[in-house]
Formats: C-alpha cells, structure tokens, sequence
C-alpha cells in the first residue's frame, strides 16, 4: 500500500469537524441534565429543613422530574422528523431553562415539585435528540466511537454533581443548583444554533395522538409504580399493583394499536431487526444491575460509615472515572470490533466490582472499595456505548429518530425498575434486621451488600442476551441511510 494511500485513508478515518462540532452540543446538553439530577440529590437534606417538610414528599422532586422525562421521550423521534433537530433541541433547552428559573425561585415543596415537571418535559427530548442527530451524522462506521464520547457526560454527572452541588449547598444556597443552569443553557442554545441540522422529515406526518395518549401514560404510570415500590417496601402492595396494572396495559393497548398503524409514534417493527432487539434487550437489564446500585452506595456510605453527602460524592468519584477511562478507550475500537465481545467484557467487569460489593462491611477498606467502582465504571463504559450504538447501526437513516427514542425509555424503564428491585431488596433486609434487633453496623452494611447479588443475577441475564447481538463489525464505508436491516 502506497504512503498517499495510507495517509487519505487516516484522514478519511478522521471525524469531521462538523461532526465534533455537534458532539460538543450533545455533550454539553448532556452533562447539563446529569449533573442536575445529582445535584438535586445532594440537596435533599437542605430541602427537608427549609420547606419543613418529609422525605415523602421531597422525593417527589425526583420523581415528578423523572416521570416528567419519560412522558415526552416518546414523541421526541416525531418532533424532529417533523421539526427539525434545531427547532426541538433549542426548545427543549428554553423549557429546562425556564423549569431551572422557577426551581430556583420556589417558595414552598409543592411549588418546587410542579417546576421540577417543567424542567422535566424539556429534559426530556435533549439525550434522544441528540443521539438521533449523532447517528445520522456519523453513520455506522464511526457510531462506536460517537457514543463513547457522548457517554462521557453520563460518567461526569455522577462525579462532578454531588461534588459541585455539595459545594453549593455548603457555601451558597441551594437555590443556586438550579439558577447554575442558566449560564450552561444559554451557551447550549447559542452553540445549537450554529450547529444543529435543522431538516425536517418529509415522511414525518401526522403526529399519532392516539399512540402518544397510549404509551406516554403507560410509561409514566410504570415508573410511578416502580417508585411506590420501593417506598412501601412491596411490590405487591396496591399501592405498587395497580398503578403497574394500568401501566402494563395501557402498553400492551398500544402494542396492540402500533402493530396496526402505519406510522406509530414508537414502531415496534423495529423489534424485527436483530440488532435492534438483541442490543435494546440487553440495555435494559444491564441499565437495572448498572444503574440500579448507583441509590445504594450513597447510603451506605452515609448511613453506615456516617459520612457527608460531599464526602459521600467523593468516594463514588471511582465509579465515574472508571466510566470515562472505559468510554475514551472504547470508543476508539468500538467501530473495529464486535460490540457482542465489548459488551460481554464490560458485564464481566460489572459483574466483578459487584461480587466484591456483596461483601460489604462497616469497615471495608475505601481502596477495596475505590477499585470495585472503578470496574463497576468501566464495565459501564463498555457496555453502553456499543450496545446503544449496535441498537441502531442497522437502522436506516429515517427512522434513527424513532429508534433513538425507543433506545432512551427501554434504558429509562430499566434504570428505574433496578432502583425500586435493589431498594426494597435494601429496606426489606433492614425490617428484617429491626424486627430481630441486630441493627449492628455489620449487618447493616450487609443489608446494603445483598443488593448487589441482585445485581450479579442481572448482569448474568444480560450477558445470555448479549449472546444475540450480531458478532460482525461495522463496514467504514456503510452510511446511516443506507444501512442494511437484517431481521430475525
């Protein structure tokens, strides 16, 4: 091979400047909504006293906020096909600014949690957005390596939040977690404008309002029910079943209604691709083990070893540079290698910070600790950047919208049903512990340790799914528009 030739193919291998360009607004819009929800978390305790309120309601500000998020992802793929990706994100942004403003200037706990629902509307269209724009930009051939570096800010959110939010409720006050926002949206709506596509989608059509009254509801109502789990201690509590009851069928009605309809706001005939279905399988139960233990750690470390929610930050700071190391590295091979053995690896490396996390006691050294996070980090990087990229690098170009979408409430759902199972998998342990009266710092710690065997058994349901994923690798010159749909 001639030097000339070898040298046009590193350039030709190189990402395009307009392609980091929009990289970089993903990105800042990401970290953006990461670092929020952290930041609100650390903030809890400050909420409590000044509102004078419970913990059952302050809870609410997660909640309304999430339940928020998962009720307008559906229509997010719609939006941009039928406004353009410009339109929407900056949009999107504008309501998360405005939400931040009024979360900031709330006089009560109930005034906080109807805010909290506004900036969740808009935070909730800005990851499917964005991973929509990315992929048709990049196509298949570099999807691996775009996902790495957009999965960076879900690796910093959880470092940087409850460092910066601690900072700020120590040092200022907690208002300022939300007006923090402004500066950050602005610069995002101002980038956007510059770099943002703003085509639209001849085949966007009509929107499908009854698809849209079908699973938006469906969703929040599902995640509603997982929320009541954990905080009645039962998933068979009415409580927990009914809201689960209606949840599972208003999505078995849209199924039903997406089958027969030609354009459905969320198209299960994306299930028909292999890719598709194999990859989003596998983010779902990796998104229960690898999310669902992010709740448990902070409590144990607050609880059990009585340490600050600062202090509490820092000692998970493991964990996400783990994840950003993981990111880095696999994004660079991601496109050159089988995502079925990334992903595997990286469940092994879970699966490997977690056994040592079933052995927790009170004095379990921090070093011990700092490394199983690190894995638990990097195992996470090496998952979900080539599953979400396998998701959709089989998906023609028009429909990566839709598909994006559907990738965002599958890891939703997933990370919110792993949050309620190893929550009251935690608090029933510790009713257990109550009523025997052996609520030592050990068997407290131990409590929190037997989550994560929880988190074992899901990462073992993961790795026999990721067995589906297609073992090739992705072709350079194949293009998101062009991409073939192989089926099962």
């Amino acid at each position: 091979m001639s030097a000339s030739t070898q040298v046009n193919e590193t350039a030709g291998d190189r990402l395009p400047p307009r392609l980091i360009s929009l990289m970089v607004t993903v990105a800042l819009g990401s970290i953006m909504m990461q670092m929020d929800a952290t930041m609100t978390n650390i903030a809890y305790n400050t909420l409590l006293k000044e509102f004078d309120t419970t913990l059952l309601t302050i809870q609410w500000v997660t909640t309304g906020y999430l339940l928020a998020m998962a009720a307008v992802m559906a229509i997010s793929g719609w939006a941009m096909e039928r406004f353009g990706a410009r339109t929407m994100w900056i949009t999107s942004i504008t309501l998360f600014l405005v939400g931040s403003v009024l979360c900031g200037a709330a006089w009560d706990a109930h005034s906080l949690i109807a805010f909290r629902v506004i900036q969740g509307l808009g935070g909730g269209m800005v990851l499917p957005l964005g991973m929509a724009v990315l992929a048709q930009e990049a196509g298949p051939g570099r999807l691996g390596r775009v996902m790495g570096v957009l999965g960076i800010p879900s690796a910093l959110g959880p470092v940087l939040g409850p460092v910066v939010g601690g900072a700020i409720v120590d040092d200022w006050n907690w208002r300022w977690i939300f007006f923090i926002n402004v500066p950050v949206c602005v610069a995002a709506i101002v980038i956007a404008w510059r770099t943002m596509p703003s085509r639209k989608s001849p085949t966007a059509g009509r929107l499908d309002v009854p698809g849209l009254l079908l699973l938006s509801p469906a969703c929040a109502v599902a995640v509603f029910g997982l929320t009541q789990a954990s905080k009645y201690g039962s998933f068979a509590d009415r409580h927990t079943v009914i809201p689960l009851a209606i949840g599972l069928a208003l999505l078995a009605a849209f199924a039903v209604h997406a089958l027969r309809t030609e354009n459905p706001i969320l198209d299960l005939r994306l299930l028909k691709v292999r890719s598709f279905l194999s990859s989003s399988a596998v983010l779902f139960f990796a998104s229960v083990a690898l999310f669902g233990a992010v709740g448990v750690l902070p409590l144990y470390f607050q609880q059990v070893r009585h340490h600050s929610a600062l202090e509490a930050g820092l000692l998970l700071a493991p964990q996400g540079v783990g994840m950003a190391v993981s990111l880095l590295v696999v994004g660079k091979v991601a496109d050159k290698t089988s995502p079925r053995l990334l992903v595997i690896g990286g469940l092994a490396l879970t699966a490997v910070g977690a056994l040592v996390c079933t052995q927790l006691a009170a004095d379990t050294h921090v070093v011990l600790l700092g490394a199983a996070l690190a894995l638990s980090g990097a195992g996470t990087g090496m998952v979900m950047a080539p599953a979400m990229a396998g998701a959709i690098r089989d998906i023609p170009g028009p429909v990566i919208p839709r598909a994006s979408a559907a990738n965002r409430i599958i890891m939703q759902i997933g990370s919110s049903f792993g949050s309620a199972v190893l929550i009251l998998v935690a608090q029933n342990r510790m009713d257990h512990l109550i009523e025997t009266r052996d609520l030592t710092p050990d068997s407290l710690a131990g409590a929190y340790g037997i989550t994560f065997w929880w988190v074992i058994g899901f990462v073992v349901v993961s790795v026999l799914l990721a067995l589906l994923i297609p073992s090739r690798k992705p072709t350079q010159h194949q293009h998101a528009g062009e991409a073939s749909v192989p089926v099962l």
